[in-house]
């Protein structure tokens, strides 16, 4: 039957290297023409050059693990609020309103994919590596993204009745 929705979260599995859920529906994101295989390449040679710059690293807050800056980036990039247009009477608002959680993480994701396929010139990998890195520290464009997008909801704040 047409219109049925995928189990897509019950046939989600673990990623063969951390047995990470969030980190193999990263891979699934960056994944582009069915190519899993180069996919996983990239996201776990950024997972690597992470790696090397926490060694490097001499905050003592600094987390030790790449897979926690991983979480950590994924985190700082979720937006909690967004602006969504809506017509009331013709003329149409931009209405602030709350984002659920699988919107804020598939948001978070696709800024950061976003942000590391802007930049040219480098390997994807180093690329996506910076992103997360970057993200991880409360930087980097895909944070510039997420607080745009705050910025827009608080400036929309006077059209909250209408959510």
């Amino acid at each position: 039957m047409a219109g049925r929705w995928t189990h897509s979260e019950a046939q989600l599995r673990p990623d063969p290297k951390f047995a990470d859920l969030t980190l193999s529906k990263f891979i699934n994101c960056v994944m582009s023409d069915g190519r899993k295989a180069t996919a996983q390449r990239v996201v776990y040679d950024a997972i690597e050059i992470i790696q090397d710059k926490l060694s490097r690293e001499t905050d003592p807050n600094a987390p030790k693990e790449a897979i926690d800056v991983f979480h950590m980036a994924i985190e700082k990039v979720k937006p909690y609020v967004e602006v969504r247009s809506k017509r009331i009477g013709g003329a149409n608002y931009q209405v602030p309103m709350q984002v659920n959680k699988r919107r804020q993480q598939s948001l978070s994701f696709r800024w950061i994919i976003q942000a590391s396929r802007s930049e040219r010139g480098r390997p994807m990998a180093s690329r996506l590596a910076d992103e997360l890195y970057a993200a991880a520290k409360g930087e980097g464009k895909a944070i510039a993204t997420r607080e745009q997008v705050h910025r827009m909801a608080e400036a929309n704040r006077a059209f909250a009745h209408f959510a």
